[in-house]
């Protein structure tokens, strides 16, 4: 049990580097360097960063509790595929969704030009680089973390607080509003801070429409002004605000569920003109949420498809696949030893090291990236001297190495893995194993003819979910990568600052369809 406390150390000292190292940035301050960002630039970035979580907060709340109700509460033509459709959103990457509307409403894209070919020209299009636009665009691939929290809730509401309620001769606006959404709120306010955290800690959709926030403040900080602890100081403030949404969630998420297991959640049949009218709504958002990026990503793909047998896109291919293969296999075994730590010691110790070990995924990628190069730049500088007079020459060992940014994904991603799995270890009965010992099996055999058969399943789906989700990750790679290993979301972030959004599409679909596989399992599950 020695080297499981050890390893269990190791990781959360391993997360908390980054984080300690972001924290203890403030312990000098460049005073000119701050008063000329804060004359310049720190007012624009947080009254840019309210804007967009204000309206990527009204956006997914319409969007995720509306349909959640409406699927949840009444029965319309196209619910039963529309009901699984809607969460396919969550399956693209929003700056890919970001590029495709840009595009697409661009003053030179197809949508503005057919209307001055036509005559339509008096029709002009606002600056889609705007707040609302892009809150807009960012709250329709969002909206699915409320919708599945809020569908889940409704759905375990049952018709006994319902009849009660109505038999006080209580209003349908008064039920609506005094029962059910009242018992929806934990649900619906933990999904809204997991869609702050996921706004907060985004690069790739505010970099595409050049709109300042945190995240890119950080990553000029760090390339144009050449701070590295400007930027680390500038992710500490970022690391609060997302910190204070994780802490939300969290909460919510273990606050009490109501359940009616006696009377089964049941229906209501609308009439023919609400029930179309609902069956177009949800077909709309579904539509513009997922349908028309992906036919926009493939017209677009399709001009540049000889570029599949390019071997340097091969090789972009190569190094994504390869990178997100290596993650997804460290971090699904860590997360493997972990989950069996707390499933085998089960103390209160135990239990606070592995709630710390998971607190790397509130780590948004930029503040990942500032916080593991600032310590290890320091470490290299002072090896240098060491080096040098053993006689070699002053090199970079650990920065811009493969291994630290694989290191970088297995911090960031642990708690995607761990969860999978301590799903799976949970229908074991601890009486098995305990049996196997008792007639002499060692650990290690017990491990592997009792534990291994049966968490399988788990362990695939979460080495699967890391695959996924380090192939979309732009800032921690666009940041840490070695020289030379570009990725596929590399790619994409290169071709939209260039504003080449057809030569993007290709590598974007193949994120797509890459992100799609999590989401078909997912489907699959839930209508087991």
């Amino acid at each position: 049990m020695r080297s499981a406390n050890f390893l269990l150390v190791f990781v959360v000292a391993l997360v908390l580097i980054p984080v300690l190292a972001v924290l203890f940035s403030w312990s000098s301050i460049n005073t000119e360097l701050w008063a000329h960002f804060l004359d310049t630039r720190l007012s624009d970035l947080l009254i840019n960063t309210a804007y967009l979580l204000f309206g990527v907060s009204i956006g997914v709340l319409t969007l995720g509790v509306g349909l959640a109700w409406l699927i949840s509460w009444y029965e319309f033509p196209g619910r039963r595929w529309l009901e699984w459709a809607l969460m396919l959103p969550m399956a693209i990457p929003a700056y890919v969704v970001a590029f495709v509307f840009l595009g697409l409403f661009s003053f030179t894209g197809p949508i503005q030009t057919f209307l001055r070919e036509s005559g339509f020209g008096w029709l002009n299009i606002a600056d889609i680089r705007h707040p609302v636009s892009i809150s807009l665009v960012m709250a329709s691939v969002l909206y699915p973390y409320i919708y599945l929290l809020a569908r889940n809730a409704f759905m375990s509401q049952g018709q006994h607080y319902i009849e009660a309620a109505q038999s006080l001769g209580a209003s349908r606006w008064s039920i609506a509003t005094g029962i059910q959404l009242a018992m929806a709120r934990p649900a619906i306010v933990a999904g809204l801070a997991l869609a702050m955290m996921e706004t907060l800690a985004d690069f790739g959709t505010v970099a595409i429409f050049n709109y300042d926030t945190f995240t890119t403040a950080i990553y000029k900080a760090w390339f144009d002004y050449f701070d590295l602890q400007l930027a680390c100081q500038l992710a500490s403030i970022l690391l609060i605000l997302v910190s204070v949404a994780l802490m939300v969630e969290t909460r919510q998420r273990g606050a009490r569920n109501f359940q009616d297991k006696q009377q089964p959640h049941q229906r209501q049949a609308l009439s023919p003109l609400k029930a179309w009218c609902a069956t177009t709504v949800c077909v709309l958002i579904f539509s513009l949420s997922f349908v028309l990026p992906v036919i926009q990503l493939l017209i677009w793909a399709l001009k540049y498809i000889e570029e599949l047998a390019d071997p340097r896109f091969l090789n972009l291919l190569w190094r994504t696949f390869s990178l997100a293969l290596m993650a997804a296999v460290l971090t699904a075994s860590v997360a493997l030893m972990l989950a069996l730590i707390q499933r085998l010691k089960n103390t209160a110790w135990t239990n606070r090291l592995i709630t710390l070990a998971k607190l790397g995924y509130a780590l948004p990628g930029t503040v990942l990236a500032v916080g593991i190069v600032m310590p290890l730049g320091y470490f290299e500088q002072t090896l240098a001297p060491v080096t040098k007079a053993l006689g070699f020459a002053p090199t970079q060992i650990l920065l811009g190495s493969v291994f630290i940014l694989i290191m970088a994904y297995m911090i960031r991603f642990l708690t995607v893995a761990i969860g999978p799995l301590e799903t799976s270890l949970s229908r074991l009965s601890q009486h098995i194993p305990e049996a196997a010992a008792s007639l002499g099996a060692s650990r290690l055999r017990v491990f592997f003819t009792i534990y291994l058969p049966l968490i399988r399943p788990g362990l695939l789906l979460a080495m699967l979910l890391v695959f996924v989700d380090v192939m979309k990750e732009m800032p921690a790679t666009l940041l840490m990568r070695p020289f030379g290993w570009d990725t596929l979301a590399v790619r994409i972030f290169e071709m939209t600052s260039e504003g080449e959004y057809e030569r993007a599409a290709l590598p974007a679909l193949c994120l797509l369809l890459v992100g799609l596989i999590p989401m078909i399992l997912t489907i699959r599950r839930g209508r087991g």
